[in-house]
């Protein structure tokens, strides 16, 4: 089954009464039914914050935008786990070679600083000899 046929599976369920449309109250019901509590207007509201034709309903491309948008945002909060866990001081912003080579150390991966100073140049825009975050996210898109 390939994703859009996922997204149609899925939909089919939430759309309780068939109408190509997922209501508030079916966007209740389903976040009942996963464990967690909607009230009806806070229903009213994500739907219309979600609604790409302002008819206060979710269509089948509303749901897959607010799936894909949501995997993009989990995306980028691990980037930026895994970004912290490099940095040099916590907070500081950046990754420099020595921290790089602390961080390669517990990953079992043993590099002199100077080849740590080489894997950052290949990033470093800017070339101030470390890596900011969107630094980083350029590397990690490669």
């Amino acid at each position: 089954m390939d994703k859009l046929q996922q997204y149609k599976h899925v939909f089919g369920h939430l759309d309780k009464n068939g109408d190509g449309k997922i209501s508030p109250p079916e966007l209740q019901i389903c976040i009942g039914k996963i464990g967690g509590e909607l009230s009806l207007e806070d229903a009213e509201m994500a739907a219309a914050m979600m609604d790409s034709d302002g008819d206060g309903l979710l269509s089948l491309e509303d749901l897959m935008k607010m799936v894909e948008d949501a995997n993009e945002e989990e995306k980028a909060n691990d980037l930026m786990m895994a970004f912290k866990m490099y940095e040099e001081m916590e907070g500081s912003g950046c990754i420099t070679p020595k921290s790089l080579k602390r961080m390669l150390s517990k990953l079992g991966e043993s590099r002199s600083v100077d080849d740590c100073k080489v894997m950052i140049a290949k990033f470093d825009v800017n070339s101030d000899g470390v890596l900011t975050f969107d630094e980083f996210r350029i590397m990690m898109s490669r």
